[in-house]
């Protein structure tokens, strides 16, 4: 009996004890609107969308990049950046120059050259083979291979058209806004076959309504003509904020 009843005793304590751990923390189990529960909406922490992954090189502020092809099908870039409502850049941006395509050439010239020289066993057909393949490479890369074609248009200063070559260098042209009549898309029949092409229309210094000279664009990487056409446009829009500025100033 005395054994049943300390087991009993026991029992209900360890029952009390396990009773008084729930009380112990009844705060987090108060009703909705109690102090335990905003208590706990404040602690607990809010679902955060988990960050974004690689999505490539960022482009700046304002700026815009789409894809189209050329009159010969190989794919170009067009990038539009705005720097302000009138000022803005319009770059058409070509493959890269591919090493597959440079290690075919030279691979060409350089057995073509072993060839002569296993018929005529002369050693300078070797070296000027060297010579012939370092010099055309130099000025492929120098002068013929252009990466990329921009056109940087200023409503109050001009139009700087800038080729980018394979080397590195830059060629720009910058024509004054006071010399440019309007920029127009032109077409033209090239083997058999029917291109448009962007151009500029200078304004002749004796007539004002002729034009004295007309200047082609994008002449390497020759877009198609729905990429001429946002070419286009963004150039017209800053021409006429140029045209409305004078009359709005007369007005005032």
């Amino acid at each position: 009996m005395d054994y049943q009843h300390a087991q009993t005793a026991g029992t209900a304590g360890a029952m009390g004890i396990k009773e008084s751990r729930p009380a112990r923390s009844g705060q987090r189990d108060s009703p909705a609107g109690g102090p335990g529960s905003e208590r706990r909406r404040q602690s607990r922490p809010s679902a955060q969308a988990p960050p974004a992954g690689p999505a490539g090189p960022r482009l700046p502020a304002m700026a815009e990049e789409r894809r189209f092809r050329s009159a010969s099908g190989v794919p170009i870039a067009l990038r539009r950046r705005q720097h302000s409502a009138s000022c803005r850049e319009l770059a058409v941006r070509g493959p890269r120059l591919q090493l597959r395509s440079l290690s075919a050439a030279t691979s060409a010239v350089w057995l073509a050259a072993y060839g002569l020289f296993a018929i005529s066993e002369n050693s300078m057909v070797l070296s000027a083979a060297i010579f012939i393949t370092l010099v055309g490479l130099i000025i492929y890369l120098h002068f013929v291979k252009i990466d990329q074609e921009s056109l940087l248009v200023i409503g109050s200063l001009g139009i700087q058209v800038t080729s980018s070559y394979a080397s590195g260098k830059e060629s720009t042209t910058f024509i004054e806004m006071g010399q440019v009549k309007d920029v127009v898309i032109n077409e033209a029949i090239h083997m058999q076959k029917v291109i448009y092409y962007l151009c500029i229309l200078l304004r002749d210094p004796e007539d004002p309504q002729g034009v004295s000279e007309v200047v082609p664009l994008f002449q390497s990487s020759k877009p198609r003509l729905d990429c001429l056409i946002e070419v286009y446009k963004s150039c017209q829009e800053i021409l006429e904020q140029r045209k409305t500025a004078p009359q709005s100033s007369e007005i005032k």
